[in-house]
């Protein structure tokens, strides 16, 4: 049993992936689709997925019509590019639409990846963003746990809208989705017993289980959330 939970702590995505009937962010596909609704995607649109995970986005953009294209570290086997989003391998005003979905904060210099989807984008190209936000201090989780619930580098939202507009952006009115992220917190611990499954850590399970609480309260409090944006590029 330990092992199993010390392979699941170290690939929190792949567990996560499949707790979550492969939704990795809050919302899952109705939200994805909303996203792309307002970023104005449909036959023809160039779509780039950035930090595309499994390829789910990029299906359901195609779905549509639309040429869409994932870019991850690990990327699905069709239709996938390796690189990461400090330096996209595209050239300039190369597409539409970049989506970047619950991937920013995994990014250091999110000021340099903000930049970098303008770069790619062609004039009148749309920056269609989903992220989480964070108010105050973020409870410390193991890193690999912290980076599967997109909480490495949350900023809050002004500092967010400050960087995409300083990359070049205008950015549309945003929308909170912490109903969403408390639906998605639900159906995970319904699905994991947190407590029994962490006893077999002893103390480090002891701790992490206090941080999930710390996190669940911080959600519930409003101090983390999950917010979207359609930003078009100037």
């Amino acid at each position: 049993m330990q092992g199993l939970l010390e392979r699941a702590l170290a690939n929190p995505w792949t567990t996560l992936d499949r707790v979550t009937d492969s939704s990795l962010h809050p919302g899952g596909r109705e939200s994805t689709a909303s996203l792309l609704d307002r970023a104005g995607v449909s036959a023809g649109t160039r779509v780039l997925d950035v930090g595309c995970g499994p390829g789910a986005s990029v299906e359901l953009a195609r779905e549509r019509g639309a040429r869409a294209i994932g870019l991850d570290r690990e990327p699905p086997a069709r239709g996938g590019v390796r690189s990461d989003l400090s330096r996209l391998p595209f050239a300039d005003g190369s597409v539409d639409v970049v989506l970047a979905e619950c991937v920013m904060c995994l990014v250091l210099d999110q000021s340099l990846a903000f930049r970098e989807a303008r770069r790619v984008l062609a004039p009148g190209g749309r920056l269609a963003l989903s992220e989480m936000v964070a108010v105050g201090d973020v409870p410390a989780l193991p890193d690999p746990v912290s980076e599967a619930v997109c909480l490495s580098n949350a900023v809050a939202p002004e500092t967010l809208i400050d960087r995409v507009e300083r990359a070049g952006f205008a950015v549309g009115e945003p929308r909170n989705h912490r109903e969403d992220l408390l639906a998605m917190r639900d159906e995970i611990a319904a699905r994991v017993d947190y407590e029994s499954l962490l006893g077999a850590l002893g103390e480090r399970g002891d701790r992490l289980l206090t941080a999930i609480e710390d996190l669940e309260a911080a959600v519930e409090a409003g101090e983390i959330s999950y917010v979207s944006l359609v930003a078009s590029a100037q």
